[in-house]
């Protein structure tokens, strides 16, 4: 009928799971929503921005 949509390719493949306490994960996952972003968009771009400082250090 029409041209099947293309399945998006996920370069993401692996996780990383944390701990930390209740208070924490809700007022950082509520910060993150009322800045319209996501929790894990904030921490890959936190381990971005930390692998690129910390590797033009080597």
């Amino acid at each position: 009928m029409g041209k099947e949509k293309e399945k998006k390719v996920s370069k993401k493949d692996a996780q990383l799971i944390l701990r930390l306490n209740k208070e924490q994960r809700d007022a950082f996952v509520d910060t993150c929503r009322e800045l319209d972003t996501s929790a894990a968009r904030e921490i890959r771009r936190f381990i971005k921005k930390f692998l690129k400082e910390h590797q033009a250090e080597e």
